[in-house]
């Protein structure tokens, strides 16, 4: 990572993040591992996954653009926590164990914060993981600074995507992480454009992802998705949240009317809604550049970032691909609003 006397931050576009430390936290819900980057004399961010994701198959692209990596780590110390079994390595969980509900998932997020002394900190989650995080800072409002949530959910499940999560359910149980099972994955993660077809090959994020998810235990997988598809509706609760909360979707998202839904059920005084084209559910790593100026003035609000980011000349990230709206002052900050950018996936 270079260094300027300047309040500046730069990183090379070829310098990993730095190694992670892995912790196995005992809660009273089992155990749950925990990947902690950084300095932990900072503020924490916590980051929780989507089904069938660990940190690295979910939050890696975000963190090797070197912009954002430098952004969260300047300001933060990460927390990443995995759902139960997901880590690597993981033993898998036996058929006898209970499913968890989502809120024994939320309380073992506590238990882990109790562990490691931590007050109120940022939280980071997509998809299943965003609304775990969401329901924890409903559960625990004094413990959570503001919430970075990608293509949330917040609904409980339509008869649609229940019966979708059914099939893939018994599939999981009966056929394991089968051929059938990561094609619906993938789906639920990421855009036509990057998952190829007859004519287009799958691209490497796709073709990375599908190898992680053969390394998945399938009944960990299973009983996270059981858990997921008993969430109850935590709508009306969202306007009482007392922090900050900053929304991204893809517009190719699966959930993209549940991410304006919650929106609109959260105050607009403290919440923004960043849209972004031909992307799906998993932004962090279809389009993780289009998250970095978002990020950076969300952040402002807090106080945690100097905004004199030094931007890679490598970098596709280019101020005019965000809308004016979003870079005026008051758009973000300490007041927040709901705003919509579209970031062109030809740039990325």
């Amino acid at each position: 990572m270079a260094d300027s006397s300047s309040d500046s931050v730069s990183i090379d576009m070829e310098t990993p993040p730095p190694s992670g430390k892995d912790n196995l936290i005992k809660t009273s819900h089992g155990s749950l591992s925990v990947t902690i980057y950084g300095d932990q004399d900072k503020p924490a961010l916590v980051t929780y996954p989507d089904l069938a994701l660990n940190y690295m198959s979910c939050f890696q692209g975000l963190f090797f653009c070197p912009e954002a990596c430098s952004l969260l780590l300047h300001n933060f110390c990460i927390y990443h926590i995995n759902p139960p079994g997901h880590e690597f390595g993981a033993a898998a969980i036996s058929d006898d164990e209970p499913v968890l509900s989502v809120d024994d998932l939320a309380d073992q997020i506590a238990e882990v914060l109790n562990h490691f002394g931590l007050g109120a900190v940022m939280c980071m989650g997509v998809t299943a993981g965003a609304y775990i995080l969401t329901l924890f800072a409903m559960k625990y409002r004094h413990r959570v600074l503001g919430l970075i949530l990608v293509s949330p959910l917040c609904k409980a499940p339509s008869w649609t995507e229940w019966l979708y999560n059914k099939v893939m359910s018994n599939l999981l149980y009966y056929y394991g992480m089968c051929g059938v099972v990561k094609e619906l994955l993938l789906k639920r993660y990421f855009s036509k454009e990057v998952r190829g077809n007859a004519q287009v090959p799958e691209s490497d994020i796709v073709q990375a992802c599908r190898r992680l998810l053969d390394e998945r235990q399938s009944s960990n997988v299973w009983h996270f998705l059981e858990a997921i598809n008993g969430r109850p509706d935590i709508s009306e609760g969202l306007r009482k949240l007392q922090c900050r909360s900053l929304i991204f979707v893809g517009e190719s998202s699966p959930f993209h009317s549940e991410a304006v839904h919650m929106t609109s059920k959260i105050d607009r005084r403290y919440s923004a809604l960043v849209e972004v084209q031909a992307c799906g559910s998993m932004v962090t790593e279809e389009q993780p550049h289009a998250m970095l100026i978002p990020m950076e003035y969300f952040l402002m609000g807090y106080g945690l970032y100097r905004p004199t980011l030094s931007v890679s000349p490598r970098s596709p990230l280019s101020p005019c691909c965000i809308s004016p709206e979003l870079l005026s002052p008051e758009s973000m900050g300490l007041k927040l609003k709901p705003i919509k950018t579209r970031i062109s996936a030809g740039i990325i």
